[in-house]
């Protein structure tokens, strides 16, 4: 009996949500959010800086491995006449520089893309909220993000494209 009254109610409920205008009227938008945002007029001024900072701590790298070479160098000069406490001190101080080489380029690669998620930040939240603003004028139920093979196939009858009007939007302010 139970079974039967959930069965009816389902049955009631799912006649309902077809008949609602709502269920009718499910309008969703998608773009692609890669494109909408590497048309921001900031972006091109973003990834500038980004490339000046990624420059200058390449240039520091160079620098440093520059100085590891000389005194591998020197130190491959002179090992033969090199006491064995001297090979060892020198062998342990090109450890040494080496170990922070490395450290330094790991950290250098941690900061770039902190920076770089930092500068992404506002640009973000400027093309958020031209979309929910679109979204809401338009009366989306929600706006998908198709980059990445994210869906493989939008019925165009129900969804609408867009990636031209959130662009232009950006562009306009």
């Amino acid at each position: 009996m139970v079974v039967l009254g959930l069965a009816a109610y389902a049955q009631d409920m799912e006649t309902t949500a077809q008949d609602s205008p709502q269920a009718q009227e499910l309008k969703f938008g998608y773009l692609s959010y890669e494109a909408a945002f590497q048309s921001m007029p900031e972006y091109a001024t973003m990834k500038a800086n980004m490339a000046q900072l990624r420059e200058q701590y390449e240039a520091e790298q160079k620098r440093v491995a520059d100085d590891f070479n000389k005194k591998y160098e020197e130190f491959l000069d002179g090992q033969s006449t090199y006491p064995q406490t001297i090979l060892q001190k020198r062998q342990s101080e090109l450890q040494e520089i080496l170990d922070k080489n490395v450290a330094f380029k790991k950290e250098s690669l941690r900061l770039l893309k902190q920076s770089e998620d930092e500068a992404q930040a506002p640009l973000k939240d400027k093309l958020n909220a031209v979309l929910a603003k679109i979204g809401q004028e338009r009366g989306f139920a929600f706006i998908l993000n198709i980059d990445g093979n994210a869906a493989p196939w939008i019925n165009t009858s129900m969804g609408v494209n867009i990636t031209d009007a959130v662009i232009e939007a950006l562009n306009a302010q």
